[in-house]
This record gives C-alpha cells, sequence and structure tokens, in this order.
C-alpha cells in the first residue's frame, strides 16, 4: 500500500495525456539479419495498433546508448485492467502476419505488465535509464519505502531529471499465454523496475542514477542481483491522437 507521505509527494498516474496507472515494459535485442524489418513493422503497424487499443495511452521506443539489451519499448496505459481486457488479449491472440513474422527475431527479451505504485512529475524526457530486479521475499514493504519516501524524491529533484516512476510487475498478467507468445522465445519477467526520465545531458542522468541508485542502495533496501540497468535514447513515439488506430 502506498504510504501517506508518498502520496503526498507523488503526482498520481491517471488516465489522460499526462500519464498511465499502468504500463507495459518491453526490453529486446533483434537479430541482424531482421532489423530493416523490425525498424519498418515497428514504426508503421506494431506500435499504431497497440496505441489503437482502447487505454493505450503512448508507445515509446528507446534504443540503447550503455547496457543491454538494444531496445527498450514502453506503453503507457489508463490502468491495470487494460493489461487484462478483451481488447489488448484480442491483439495478442490474433497477430497479424507481420508481427508473427517480426517477432521470431526477437531475442533476449524481457517483458513485464506493472502497475505504476509511484510516479513523480508529468513531463516525458528523451532519455530514459530502467533499473530491473528482484527483491528478497518479506522485504518488499522496506523497498517500498526507500524508493517512494527517500530514494526516488531526491532523485526527482537533481538537474535534467524530468520523471521518476516506481512500477511492479503483475505476474499472472505478466504470464497469460497467448498466441503471439508462441512465436517468441519465452521472456522474463522482472518483477521490480525503475523508470527515470531525463531531459538534459545523458551524463548528469547517469551520474544521478549511478549515485542514488547504486547496487549498495538497492540491496540495502531489498533488492537480489543482478540489478540490471540500461541508459536509453527515444527512437520513435506514437500516440492515438498521432496515428495510432485501432485494426
Amino acid at each position: 500500500m502506498e504510504t501517506k507521505a508518498a502520496a503526498d509527494n507523488a503526482e498520481t498516474d491517471r488516465p489522460g495525456p499526462k500519464g498511465g496507472a499502468a504500463v507495459v515494459a518491453i526490453w529486446n535485442d533483434i537479430r541482424p539479419e531482421a532489423r530493416a524489418d523490425f525498424y519498418e513493422w515497428h514504426n508503421r503497424e506494431h506500435m499504431a495498433e497497440r496505441v489503437g487499443i482502447p487505454g493505450f495511452l503512448r508507445g515509446r521506443r528507446f534504443v540503447a546508448i550503455d547496457g543491454q539489451p538494444e531496445f527498450f519499448t514502453l506503453y503507457d496505459t489508463s490502468g491495470p485492467q487494460v493489461l487484462v481486457g478483451a481488447d489488448y488479449l484480442q491483439r495478442l491472440n490474433h497477430p497479424t502476419p507481420w508481427t508473427r513474422r517480426a517477432i521470431t527475431a526477437f531475442v533476449n527479451m524481457s517483458r513485464s505488465l506493472c502497475r505504476v505504485v509511484f510516479s513523480l512529475g508529468a513531463g516525458e524526457g528523451g532519455l530514459m535509464m530502467t533499473l530491473r530486479y528482484e527483491v528478497a521475499d518479506g522485504r518488499e514493504a522496506q523497498m517500498t519505502d526507500a524508493l517512494t519516501k527517500r530514494v526516488l524524491p531526491k532523485l526527482f529533484a537533481r538537474p535534467g531529471v524530468a520523471r521518476a516512476r516506481l512500477c511492479v510487475a503483475d505476474r499472472p498478467a505478466s504470464s497469460i499465454q497467448t498466441a503471439e507468445k508462441k512465436d517468441t522465445e519465452r521472456a522474463r519477467v522482472p518483477s521490480w523496475i525503475i523508470l527515470v526520465e531525463g531531459a538534459a545531458e545523458a551524463a548528469a542522468l547517469k551520474s544521478a542514477c549511478d549515485e542514488l541508485l547504486s547496487l549498495d542502495v538497492l540491496t540495502a533496501a531489498g533488492a537480489t542481483t543482478p540489478v540490471e540497468r540500461g541508459l536509453y535514447q527515444l527512437q520513435y513515439a506514437l500516440s492515438p491522437d498521432r496515428g495510432g488506430a485501432a485494426h
């Protein structure tokens, strides 16, 4: 449960143009021979299809500056119910022929359907630091308190930080078997995800995150290793009012 202090400091994510109460977070590499096809599919068909689903607010694809996998895709939605709703599942169970071909080239994939449990800031940055990890059993409340009461407010106050969010995976929703999943390698499901958006220099965002979200800080609060981090730069973005349409 979100603490009062966290609620006082956080901008609550609500349906609308500035935020989503749940996200789909995807990390992946692409086989070299399929890169050109991946870009065309993702730009021209797939992201438009996704943001055309009722409740999807925007989609953004980032490419790695530092870290792996190479690509990070984030979809903001109006709430967790969207991620288990009939409209989204309809698309996952009826992939287009292009989707079936393109996703066979995905490797090193992680995918989590997450509830946004804490959020600071309404802006969107062109830079994104992502952290993925697990928390030891029984220490979930300690991790939440450390991040929401101390760490993320300090991080958000740093120059150039546009947004900071804590997301926790809905593992049952993330594990629903669909027709689309049959065409891809088995994806990992990170349970705890921190997303920090930057709107200045990449070095400034990296330095702030290295200091305030260091391995020592996270393990002291209950994280288990490895803690996987990556610094990404925005490559493509789309929202329903910019061309997304239901298929």
